[in-house]
């Protein structure tokens, strides 16, 4: 039986989409791959994600190899809180979740230095019982040590947590040390489906309190 939700944070719970942000501000399609490949996808996005340099030190390592100049790559680094905006369905899962009594919690892989702005600009947060971000322990997802940090913080049992995350290489790793998965792609209305996961037992009391007032929205 499900008694615990724990939620990736990025697309899921807050859009990161940095492709379609770069669009909308009529950035070239040459530039968007180019900001794509060498900054999101660099190394150093990683070790920020892992806790293992700060943000000048990612931004001079990747300068060092960029097309990119070190101020655009400074500017691109001061966008990051503005690419991201609540995905307002998922949202409104939390406090109905909490209504249920399900214990709530957030795992996700993002870097200490914006993590406070984020969280409180964000009033969803007041919704958990807790939760980690990689930077916090130097480890980040799919590494299933991640897992475990949280399964041992919060003295949860494993096969008692939904695990939620839109990359599916995270929910595997989830799964290996006996979490229930729910891969979502990035989907921006989980709710459905989420609703499926928790079980039958209860799912009419989850669909008028959940599903219902969501479908009369539409």
């Amino acid at each position: 039986m499900i008694k615990n939700v724990v939620f990736d944070i990025g697309n899921v719970l807050l859009s990161f989409r940095p492709s379609e942000f770069f669009e909308n501000k009529n950035y070239s399609e040459k530039l968007r791959k180019t900001i794509l490949a060498e900054v999101f996808g660099s190394r150093e996005w990683k070790l920020l994600d892992d806790g293992a340099i700060s943000v000048p030190e990612a931004i001079d390592s990747i300068s060092l190899g960029s097309s990119l100049r070190r101020g655009e790559i400074a500017h691109i680094f001061n966008l990051r809180t503005e690419i991201m905006f609540p995905l307002v369905r998922n949202v409104k899962l939390l406090p109905e979740l909490k209504k249920l009594g399900f214990k709530l919690y957030f795992l996700s892989n993002f870097p200490q230095d914006i993590f406070g702005e984020i969280r409180d600009r964000n009033s969803f947060f007041k919704y958990f019982d807790g939760g980690i971000i990689s930077a916090d322990v130097k480890v980040s997802k799919p590494n299933a040590g991640i897992y475990k940090i949280l399964l041992e913080k919060y003295s949860l049992v494993p096969e008692e947590c939904l695990f939620i995350d839109d990359l599916e290489a995270n929910v595997v790793s989830a799964e290996s040390v006996g979490m229930k998965g729910f891969y979502t792609s990035g989907a921006p209305d989980i709710t459905e489906e989420v609703i499926k996961r928790l079980g039958r037992k209860h799912l009419k009391q989850y669909c008028s309190l959940i599903l219902f007032p969501f479908q009369r929205e539409r």
